[in-house]
């Protein structure tokens, strides 16, 4: 077969042309990260295959108080291992305002700080994706969360779906997710509008939950909040045991070594091995109380349930335990006085609710 030195140049330029876009194909899919959210095994993973520990209300921070559920703050949250962080958003005056059920009641304060903290921490953790839970309590509009997602320089971190739901099994890779940047997942419980803000995701139409406010130690794994498909969906667990104190759900501080435990009656990993039998697969999400109690366990779950060896490199934070003497301190932002007291040794307390604010006697 003969060649003309025309059609030979047109061959060779041809080849160079394919070697050069092959090579910045190749540059471009190459991998950042050799690690993902601490295990190099699962930058490969889907995010919607994996199990995260997420913090149940984790602006409401405080010891020995009946408004609170973690004991540290979020940074510290993130630095032990939590990779989801949930919050309850409520409107004082025109904010966005961390509150746990009335900002009289507790005042964690504003979601721009809170958002802050955790752009400060991923900046500084770039190998990680974190995900947030948004319970919009006063049903606020997606685009008065994008303000201040913008303001604390969060919007150009957060991953935006190719469709407002997406089935479990169709979630980019921890790997890629980090790779390009969009390593922030963002749920908002109600008024979410994938036409509005397409990275603030509506929970119900990707992720159904367990019960909630459980106050016995029977944690199932049936659906129990969706507007989707369960069958496709990922799904959480509230894995928190509640007791009633004057009828009314409180964390019951003095169980969280059982409760966050790896096995056991009430053990958050005996609800894993259940949801496995039950769903036939791990829960994408636990979300737990004090979470620093049982020293890792609930860590040492998630590990279990990805399949990857949890040996963390610095001991995660020291539980706090209460104090049997009674006090009164502020909360931030000006809000108003909360009663700490152990349930325990508390003699008799008798309290009233009346717009939110709490009057305590002593009998």
């Amino acid at each position: 077969m003969h060649f003309s030195p025309k059609h030979l140049a047109q061959v060779a330029l041809s080849l160079f042309f394919s070697s050069s876009v092959a090579h910045v194909v190749a540059a471009s899919v190459e991998r950042r990260a050799t690690t993902c959210n601490g295990h190099p095994e699962l930058c490969d993973r889907s995010y919607g295959n994996i199990t995260y520990v997420g913090a149940h209300d984790s602006y409401a921070v405080g010891t020995n108080n009946i408004a609170t559920n973690q004991d540290y703050d979020i940074t510290q949250q993130l630095n032990d291992g939590v990779r989801l962080l949930q919050s309850q958003a409520h409107n004082k005056s025109g904010t966005i305002e961390l509150c746990h059920t009335s900002c009289t009641l507790f005042d964690g304060g504003s979601l721009q700080n809170y958002l802050g903290k955790v752009k400060t921490w991923m900046d500084s953790n770039p190998n990680d994706v974190v995900t947030l839970l948004i319970v919009n309590s006063d049903d606020f509009p997606p685009t008065a969360f994008d303000t201040v997602f913008k303001a604390a320089g969060l919007d150009t971190l957060s991953y935006a779906p190719p469709s407002a739901s997406i089935p479990a099994s169709q979630w980019p890779t921890l790997g890629s997710m980090i790779d390009s940047g969009k390593r922030l997942v963002t749920f908002l419980d109600a008024s979410a509008d994938f036409n509005s803000v397409n990275y603030l995701i509506d929970e119900f139409t990707n992720v159904w939950e367990t019960a909630f406010d459980v106050t016995d130690t029977t944690f199932d794994c049936n659906v129990n909040r969706t507007k989707g498909d369960p069958t496709t969906e990922m799904f959480l667990i509230n894995h928190f045991l509640d007791e009633l104190f004057l009828g009314q759900p409180t964390p019951d501080k003095a169980q969280a070594n059982v409760t966050n435990g790896v096995s056991g009656t009430g053990s958050l990993g005996a609800q894993v091995d259940t949801c496995i039998a039950t769903q036939g697969r791990n829960p994408n999400y636990m979300l737990v109380d004090f979470y620093e109690f049982g020293g890792g366990t609930v860590f040492q779950v998630a590990a279990t349930a990805n399949g990857v060896t949890y040996a963390p490199s610095t001991p995660i934070a020291t539980p706090i335990t209460g104090t049997s003497s009674s006090s009164v301190t502020s909360t931030p932002n000006g809000a108003a006085p909360l009663l700490q007291f152990d349930l325990r040794t508390a003699s008799a307390v008798v309290c009233s609710v009346f717009l939110g604010a709490w009057s305590v006697l002593s009998i």
